[in-house]
């Protein structure tokens, strides 16, 4: 078939990649404009643009997809003229004007990266780790006026691992739903396809902020893990020390270490306890050890490391140590 891809970052590389070199012709390449980015502010394009440029694909980059403007008007004549059977897409970033779904024959198909209605929205991958789900996966739909309500067209499934942040479980997503993705075009090419209604209750998974990723220590321990793995490597979580904010990249729960918490005097949640081995903080339930960390201005460090130099700087009139 001929395609017309749609994505922007990252995540959407390893799809283009395998459409690529499958037996579909991908023509052109709608992506995001390029933004600044970086210590420099320099003009950047994005990881989609790059893949298109390097394999000699037409990038289109409109700053917009709405009617009765410059660009959405330019978007729409050359997607008359390109004529693509299906326009794909992952991760674009842009809304779909209903007038232009259904100028492909099979439409514009999303690779959505949760078994939907799970997780509708921007950061399903976010909200499956800090829900605590087993089980996620991805699923291959046609883009319609809802939010991703479509009928569905293919599935995969993913186990979510105790140690997984939101960008190990997106990386492998990517590259396992970047073959759902291209199996899905050829079942739409060939006609075994039979797009099938969503069915159950759905979740829905907000963009996420920077407030989003502030944590709360009282909390009990394995929600604190689960929150800080769903929230890395972007935005990062985050607490605050006095008037400094903390990035805080892992931590280990203690609930099987019993021999370790009868080392440890009771923690309120917030509270540090610092050895010079370890950092313990305390959480609604039992305490978390920080491994690793990020003061402002610095880059992600062992924790414990970090302690001995607050432990090396205080007097011994200072108050106890808290995170917020």
């Amino acid at each position: 078939m001929k395609l017309v891809f749609a994505g922007t970052p990252e995540p959407a590389v390893p799809a283009l990649e395998a459409l690529i070199a499958s037996d579909h012709d991908v023509v052109a390449v709608i992506t995001r404009p390029d933004a600044r980015k970086g210590r420099g502010r320099k003009m950047v394009p994005s990881p989609v643009k790059e893949v298109a440029l390097a394999h000699g694909i037409e990038v289109l980059t409109p700053t917009t997809l709405k009617a009765d403007t410059e660009d959405g008007d330019a978007i729409r004549a050359r997607l008359r003229e390109l004529a693509p059977d299906a326009i794909p897409v992952v991760a674009y970033g842009n809304l779909v004007p209903k007038d232009l779904l259904d100028i492909a024959a099979h439409g514009w198909v999303n690779l959505h990266f949760s078994l939907l209605p799970a997780w509708r929205g921007a950061a399903p991958v976010q909200a499956a780790i800090n829900a605590g789900d087993d089980i996620t996966g991805a699923t291959t739909f046609r883009i319609e006026e809802g939010l991703d309500t479509g009928p569905i067209l293919g599935t995969m499934t993913e186990t979510i691992q105790t140690v997984d942040t939101a960008g190990s479980l997106l990386e492998r997503l990517s590259r396992s739903g970047a073959h759902l993705l291209q199996a899905t075009m050829d079942g739409l090419e060939s006609g075994e396809i039979v797009p099938q209604p969503q069915h159950g209750e759905p979740t829905y998974a907000p963009k996420i902020t920077t407030e989003d990723a502030r944590i709360s220590w009282t909390q009990p321990d394995f929600a604190i893990d689960r929150h800080i793995r769903a929230h890395s490597p972007f935005p990062g979580a985050w607490t605050m020390h006095g008037d400094d904010r903390v990035k805080i990249g892992k931590v280990s729960p203690l609930h099987a270490a019993a021999e370790a918490l009868g080392e440890l005097p009771h923690l309120e949640p917030g509270q540090l306890h610092i050895t010079k081995k370890a950092v313990y903080i305390g959480t609604a339930s039992n305490p978390v050890r920080i491994d690793e960390l990020q003061p402002v201005g610095k880059k992600m460090m062992n924790a414990a490391d970090w302690g001995r130099g607050i432990n090396a700087n205080k007097s011994e009139h200072d108050n106890e140590e808290y995170f917020s």
